[in-house]
């Protein structure tokens, strides 16, 4: 079971933004569902006037104390604060010395939870302050089971663009897919990939900070390559280092009737089928010919091709049992 808490603040007395709701409302939408329409997290939306300090806390405290649940999910777009000594997420009824929830105090809810699997994302400023060491003392070492991924770092600002924060831009691109591996399964740590390598040194970086033995799948997309197909890596490949044999009999455009270039064994339907598998696992980075450039010449020219470091790698997951 997942829950995600999802906040989204535009309407300040001060300081009024234009994009956090369109944020919040985009990853609600994003991880309600995978990509197919299968149920994903189960959300709760506040936005704008519903996230006050109270509720935010309230429904802070049902989020990270709901021991039925195996993972859960806090998401805030808004103001962040600094106070040079612990920093804040400001709340819709921030004043000057109230100005929201201090990220201690939500740090100290995620010590006491019990749930698995608990991730925190933020995109405000200062929002890489969150599990500082630096900052906040006995609190700063993350339980196990905690993900965090912020916007920027301690001392940095966050911005909006298009529509949306430049961190959560990239956060739904990376959900969409942008971020999924081969199977399509979006994880924090393939996010923070993502998103870390989009940004120029120059502009605000993301944190990634985390104590886990293991990353939960916070979205599913389309699969690159079907289960089945990837299965059948360990009855093509005997061994990770096998090397298999090609031949022009492979090569589906190799018929007496080509106007191409063409010759004997002519292209046999069962080998063609292989080697259609063959080359999706090549587009895929799971294979590459050797001795030649391309898949059509390591046919033509009786050569072969070989599992990469990526295709041993689903050859071992697929030898375990595991895919």
């Amino acid at each position: 079971m997942k829950k995600a808490l999802i906040v989204g603040i535009n309407d300040y007395s001060f300081g009024r933004l234009d994009c956090s709701v369109n944020d919040a409302i985009a990853i609600n939408d994003l991880l309600s569902r995978h990509s197919n329409g299968e149920k994903n997290f189960h959300t709760k939306l506040l936005l704008n006037n519903d996230a006050t300090k109270y509720n935010l806390l309230e429904s802070l405290a049902e989020l990270l104390f709901d021991e039925t649940m195996d993972t859960v999910l806090f998401y805030f777009s808004g103001h962040g604060f600094d106070n040079d000594l612990d920093g804040s997420i400001v709340t819709f009824d921030a004043t000057n010395t109230e100005p929201g929830i201090r990220m201690t105090d939500i740090l100290k809810y995620i010590n006491q939870s019990k749930i698995n699997n608990k991730i925190i994302i933020l995109d405000c400023c200062y929002s890489g302050k969150f599990g500082n060491p630096g900052i906040i003392g006995d609190c700063s070492i993350l339980p196990e089971g905690t993900t965090i991924l912020t916007a920027s770092g301690k001392r940095q600002t966050a911005f909006e663009i298009n529509g949306h924060g430049v961190f959560t831009n990239l956060l739904i691109e990376a959900l969409k897919g942008g971020a999924s591996d081969i199977l399509g399964r979006v994880t924090p740590g393939s996010v923070y990939s993502y998103i870390d390598q989009a940004l120029s040194n120059w502009e605000q970086r993301p944190i990634f900070k985390t104590n886990v033995s293991r990353f939960v799948v916070l979205r599913k997309n389309e699969e690159k390559i079907g289960c089945e197909i990837i299965r059948k890596l360990t009855e093509l490949f005997p061994s990770k280092d096998f090397e298999f044999p090609l031949d022009p009999s492979f090569e589906p455009t190799n018929t007496e009737n080509s106007v191409h270039y063409h010759h004997e064994p002519y292209a046999q339907p069962e080998k063609v089928t292989i080697f259609e598998m063959l080359q999706q696992y090549n587009r895929q980075g799971l294979v590459i010919p050797f001795d030649s450039k391309h898949m059509y010449y390591a046919a033509m020219e009786s050569k072969g091709c070989k599992l990469t470091s990526l295709g041993k790698h689903y050859w071992n997951l697929t030898k375990k049992d595991i895919i």
